[in-house]
């Protein structure tokens, strides 16, 4: 098995940037005494390391603004993400990071939100209903689909395919969509077995296991996420049948990358992305009470100029990947940043 994934370029929406996050906030009066705002976060569980990853980047902008930062962990529970998502509001965030569980039943929590006016930050796997939520950030998962699929058929000139996905998460959905879509048509690679995996490391290798006592011929396993494809592994190797499958994880977590340079895996797609600019929309109601301010930190630049409401912010040509981006939400009819030039540079 190859020990790494060849480097591809992925759009990857606003991710990367916003993993390490340098501030966000409403924006205030520097002449007045700093009242800290309180945040909340949530991500459908702390079990896969990518969510601590964002939430170290998360917390880091959020104090470093002088401001707090409160988080719950659901276990992939969307009546308990509801529920904590309830306290967090009565424990008065004003700002709320989520990543639902389930994309269609976190509605009566947006609903709350909307009723307390607590602004809400779509993060990866998006709500059914945007109308609830300032701003989507997401990765480009129909792409990172793809382009597992596209590395695949370089790697094999046949395949029967093993997928697990998880049908009530956007993220992953999407990512198998775009890795069905390619390889569509061609009869040479073929799906043999696709069960839902719950985006967990135990749930997967539970569903690797039972779908080896089928006995089917297979060669390639697509996670839909990385510990669904670190739980196919370890089923793998516990039945001693891994020699010869490649296994294919989204996410670019700690682990899965690690596993990767030992050649245990194949790919994850979302591990060497360059994020080069950016564009951000308020929605809904939001887009009528405030604008939305943003900045990028671009490689060799450094801090670039402030971008307003779905202006282009970063670099195009150049190469430059982003290091940072800072957010501020400002009333409408008020004054926002100072720096508003030179926010996009072309090569």
């Amino acid at each position: 098995m190859e020990k790494k994934m060849k480097k591809s370029t992925l759009a990857i929406g606003f991710l990367v940037g916003f993993c390490i996050l340098t501030g966000c906030g409403m924006m205030r009066d520097n002449k007045e005494e700093h009242i800290p705002r309180v945040f909340g976060a949530t991500y459908m569980t702390r079990n896969n390391p990518y969510f601590d990853v964002l939430h170290e980047a998360i917390e880091e902008g959020v104090s470093g603004n002088g401001d707090i930062l409160i988080s719950r962990d659901p276990n992939q529970d969307q009546e308990r993400q509801n529920a904590q998502i309830m306290e967090m509001i009565e424990e008065g965030i004003e700002v709320l990071f989520l990543n639902p569980v389930d994309w269609e039943k976190v509605e009566p929590a947006l609903e709350a939100c909307r009723e307390a006016g607590v602004v809400v930050i779509n993060v990866d796997t998006v709500v059914k209903n945007r109308e609830y939520v300032v701003t989507v950030i997401e990765t480009d998962n129909y792409r990172a689909g793809v382009l597992c699929a596209e590395d695949m058929m370089k790697r094999v000139d046949s395949a029967r395919i093993v997928i697990i996905d998880n049908p009530i998460q956007t993220s992953i959905t999407n990512r198998v969509r775009g890795f069905l879509d390619t390889i569509e048509g061609n009869d040479s690679y073929q799906v043999v077995y696709t069960q839902a995996g719950a985006g967990e490391f135990e749930v997967s290798a539970d569903v690797i296991g039972e779908f080896l006592k089928k006995d089917m011929e297979f060669n390639v396993v697509l996670g839909g996420n990385d510990p669904s494809a670190l739980g196919a592994l370890a089923a793998l190797q516990q039945y001693h049948r891994e020699e010869g499958v490649l296994i294919y994880g989204i996410d670019g977590s700690p682990d899965f990358k690690a596993m990767l340079e030992l050649g245990a895996v194949s790919g994850t797609s979302g591990q060497a992305k360059r994020l080069e600019a950016i564009q951000i929309r308020l929605t809904g109601d939001m887009e009528k009470k405030y604008d939305i301010y943003y900045r990028v930190h671009a490689q060799t630049y450094g801090w670039l100029g402030w971008a307003v409401n779905g202006e282009s912010a970063g670099t195009e040509g150049l190469a430059k990947r982003l290091e940072a981006i800072e957010i501020v939400l400002v009333e409408k009819g008020k004054s926002g940043p100072e720096d508003m030039g030179n926010a996009f540079v072309e090569a």
